[in-house]
């Protein structure tokens, strides 16, 4: 795909560009319709940089059509991948995520969010979500998701109680104690009676708060984890 040739003076020119005007030309590269990868064939940067200076660039559904066209030609006779696109905005999430961590490690609030949700959250593709008995651990997260993630973000809240928890009282108890009094109830799973022998049953159960539509947060939430873990020395995967 051609350029104008006014794109093509100021990429001639990259050496001589300050950084700001080195981001304009990667944003403006972008609004033309490019990919990443055809935008680093014509100037020498870094994909989670240029991910950074276009993550508010959208492209036009014609646009993403042209760069799957480009990009894979003509495949008559082959199943068509209908899950490209969401592929590729995935790996933009995940570039933007990861170009974020080192500034935001001096964060404790951050980081804190962040160690939380490796050790206790779940890990299900698209499931974004926290369950806990400490009440303090939920507001800890919906503070840090708000906070770092979307600051509209929407939640729901699930209770798992035992047989003889009072199910009104412990919804009580958990929106008082997050602070989402607008979020809805999925359906209670109460755990029927067992043998007897334990005694120490949390009178308000324990609560599994998620994030609505948050399929894109859960992803640059896993980044982080993951780019933390080898901040830290701590990723055996190559």
């Amino acid at each position: 795909m051609g350029v104008g040739p006014e794109l093509t003076a100021r990429i001639e020119a990259w050496e001589a560009l300050s950084r700001w005007e080195r981001s304009e030309l990667g944003k403006d590269l972008r609004r033309e319709g490019l990919s990443y990868a055809e935008i680093m064939a014509l100037v020498p940067v870094k994909k989670s940089t240029l991910a950074t200076w276009c993550r508010d660039v959208r492209l036009s559904d014609e646009q993403y059509a042209a760069i799957k066209e480009r990009t894979y030609g003509s495949r008559v006779g082959i199943p068509v991948d209908t899950q490209w696109r969401r592929r590729e905005e995935i790996q933009e999430i995940r570039d933007i995520a990861r170009s974020q961590v080192s500034d935001l490690m001096n964060d404790p609030m951050w980081v804190a969010g962040v160690i939380l949700y490796w050790a206790e959250g779940a890990k299900t593709q698209n499931h974004f979500r926290l369950n806990n008995s400490d009440p303090k651990a939920l507001r800890l997260f919906v503070q840090w998701v708000r906070t770092f993630l979307k600051q509209d973000a929407a939640f729901s809240m699930q209770l798992h109680l035992h047989e003889g928890n009072d199910e009104l009282l412990a919804k009580r108890y958990w929106i008082a104690e997050t602070g989402l009094s607008d979020a809805n109830f999925h359906r209670t799973f109460v755990k029927p009676a067992g043998t007897g022998h334990r005694k120490n049953h949390l009178p308000h159960g324990i609560c599994t708060v998620t994030v609505r539509k948050s399929s894109d947060s859960w992803q640059t939430a896993m980044e982080w984890i993951e780019t933390l873990a080898r901040e830290f020395g701590l990723q055996t995967n190559p």
